[in-house]
């Protein structure tokens, strides 16, 4: 949908995208300038496979100041973006015919990770009633003798949703009774989180080594083209994340890795400015899809989306007639005749939804529903 949008902006069509899943931020002063030092300095050269040590000491840090939880520097890998990371994971874990739990929607790489693997992704399907959150009853369901790995995001995207502590600790009692499951936890949106606080599952002792933490510096500091992620995880995990990076990409760049240190160093002043512009255009966007005839959304505590149910639009017709038999098919509508790029919920595993960003100017997210608005009354 972004290359669709993109296509017709080139023709002259004004097209507001809200299909990016990036800040609209700039990355922070500070950050920039840690890698222009960098570059002074000539860090030029490969760097460790797994990181350069102070990188992965300021993550060890930043882990057990926000997070309480103790790791060593020797259970950090760094890569290229959090996307390598979970890749990394599951191609280190994952044999062929192994089972991977995937709660949906989901982010849409998941998958196609595990199918790389020679994997089997197993759904549990969740819906906006219960605010896109399993229940315990629902992983002990998916569970079968083939199950190597649960992974999941919190917050979530496409839906923004965020586990408390409560609801991972009823998930952990079903962990308990299967000691061979690995958890691979995605928490690159930690800090866009509008509730109390970030709870990681990493948190519950008894299944910590079995955890695997995946997080990076893309949505919290804007630095999603600097590609920069990490992956926290028992020693055994991480040797073997080192082993499969080394005969892949190597290290991460250099120069974005001096500038991750100084991210971590400095405080997360930039952050909690970025989140409180995400708070408000939150309420906007609610607000406004909420004024929208047929279209039925929650409120997310986390990230930067909306994911709404649009199943009512389903059948119905354009001026030319032409049906809209799913998400898709509504996303491009919306494109074509509201000029809005969105993401249909198929490419998510819940065909029912479509995702919006809102990683957009207030003035864009106005307009942007306007028209959406203004596009489905025109479908009959």
């Amino acid at each position: 949908m972004t290359k669709l949008g993109r296509e017709l902006a080139s023709k002259g069509i004004n097209i507001i995208s809200l299909s990016v899943g990036e800040p609209d931020f700039n990355t922070p002063d500070h950050v920039k300038d840690a890698a222009k030092k960098a570059l002074d300095e000539n860090y030029t050269r490969y760097s460790p496979v797994p990181g350069y040590p102070d990188l992965r000491q300021a993550i060890v840090n930043k882990l057990k100041t926000e997070n309480n939880l103790d790791y060593d520097v020797s259970q950090i890998v760094v890569s290229t973006g959090a996307k390598q990371s979970l890749s990394n994971v599951i191609l280190t874990l994952i044999d062929p015919d192994d089972e991977v739990i995937i709660p949906t929607p989901y982010w849409v790489s998941y998958s196609e990770m595990v199918v790389l693997a020679e994997g089997k992704s197993v759904f549990i399907d969740t819906d906006i009633e219960s605010n896109f959150k399993i229940t315990p009853e629902q992983l002990e369901a998916a569970i079968t003798p083939k199950t190597k790995l649960f992974m999941f995001s919190s917050p979530c995207n496409p839906t923004g949703s965020v586990y408390s502590k409560e609801e991972l600790a009823a998930l952990v009692k079903v962990f308990e009774k299967h000691p061979n499951i690995y958890i691979l936890s995605d928490e690159i949106y930690e800090h866009i989180n509008f509730v109390d606080k970030h709870e990681s599952i990493a948190q519950f002792e008894s299944i910590k080594d079995r955890v695997i933490i995946v997080n990076g510096f893309s949505k919290a500091f804007a630095m999603t083209g600097w590609r920069l992620g990490y992956i926290a995880a028992n020693k055994e995990i991480a040797a073997a994340n080192d082993k499969l990076q080394g005969q892949t990409t190597s290290g991460t760049c250099s120069i974005a890795q001096r500038a991750g240190i100084v991210a971590y160093e400095q405080g997360l002043e930039s952050v909690l400015k970025m989140k409180e512009a995400f708070l408000r255009r939150r309420e906007l966007v609610y607000n406004l899809l909420n004024e929208i005839p047929g279209v039925k959304t929650n409120l997310p505590d986390g990230a930067f989306y909306f994911f709404p149910e649009i199943s009512s639009f389903f059948g119905k017709k354009d001026a030319d007639g032409n049906v809209i038999k799913d998400s898709s098919d509504l996303a491009l509508y919306l494109l074509n005749v509201g000029h809005v790029a969105t993401v249909g919920g198929d490419s998510f595993g819940n065909n029912n939804y479509i995702r919006l960003s809102y990683a957009a100017s207030d003035e864009s997210l106005v307009e942007a529903l306007r028209r959406i608005k203004e596009a489905l009354a025109k479908l009959n």
